[in-house]
């Protein structure tokens, strides 16, 4: 496969990823420039054809670790707040909206361990395979089954607990935090 064949198949997918990931556009457009230099630097070693895609993502996953490990060494005395980063200026965020998943969920979704967080991103909004999961996490997809099942059993007790959820006007279910209603409603 040529790279820019690789490029231009992948890179919208894997923008997505690594920007659902860290939660912000200018740390995901360079993680996302480094993860395609690795792919052309590294694309003789593939061996099999069929496993580009679990490569690829290996590689996004990767680097999103990289840059976890990293700012949390570098920022050691600062606290990290991941659920208060705004994406509402994001291209996700409008994708995201228009059926992904609300505001709401985004922000209860960045409470939930990377570990966790990461399974449910690849199988939910990524929409891959629990093989194509196990593969690219390096993980057994009993494993990865497990995970995601604690992913969206923990997500959804945080949701019931930290939002309220309605049909509006339109017949259409809206998330809202609880402490923004109680605020709106005093």
């Amino acid at each position: 496969m040529d790279f820019l064949e690789i490029h231009d198949q992948f890179y919208e997918r894997v923008k997505k990823f690594i920007l659902a990931s860290v939660r912000d556009e200018s740390v995901a457009d360079d993680l996302v420039q480094e993860a395609f230099m690795k792919i052309q630097e590294k694309l003789d070693s593939v061996r099999d054809p069929a496993r580009v895609s679990s490569w690829i993502f290996r590689i996004a996953h990767n680097l999103c670790q990289d840059h976890f490990r990293t700012r949390k060494k570098s920022s050691s005395h600062e606290e990290i707040h991941d659920g208060l980063i705004n994406l509402q200026e994001t291209p996700l965020q409008k994708k995201m909206e228009q059926g992904e998943m609300s505001q709401c969920v985004q922000d209860q979704l960045s409470l939930l361990p990377e570990s966790l967080r990461s399974v449910l991103l690849f199988a939910d909004v990524m929409e891959f395979s629990h093989q194509e999961i196990a593969k690219i996490l390096g993980l057994s997809v009993e494993n990865v089954k497990v995970r995601l099942h604690r992913a969206r059993k923990k997500l959804k007790a945080i949701l019931e607990e930290k939002c309220t959820f309605e049909v509006d006007e339109r017949n259409v279910l809206v998330c809202e935090p609880v402490e923004e209603k109680k605020r709106r409603e005093s």
